[in-house]
């Protein structure tokens, strides 16, 4: 099996940089990344994508990109779910 991912997008937001209780860096950001296609009204829809880097990456990504920043991203895509309350 691969999973491999490449997307080019926008940044919604300036990256949130924080560590660890083992003092490692992670990084938690938003891209938007607009459709091939328009839409029936003839806009372009985009997808938001939430971004995790972890170390150095996750240092690099919150010193050197802003909001709107249009940025290139190589990775791997994995799901996450939380449970809260029972639910």
């Amino acid at each position: 099996m691969y999973n491999r991912v490449i997307l080019i997008g926008r940044t919604t937001a300036d990256a949130e940089l924080q560590y660890t209780k083992s003092n490692k860096a992670f990084a938690r950001a938003t891209i938007a990344i607009n459709r091939r296609y328009k839409n029936q009204n003839g806009d372009y829809e985009a997808d938001f994508i939430n971004l995790v880097a972890w170390s150095k990456t996750a240092e690099l990504l919150s010193e050197y990109t802003r909001k709107g920043m249009l940025i290139s991203v190589e990775g791997e895509l994995r799901s996450s779910s939380y449970e809260k309350d029972g639910q």
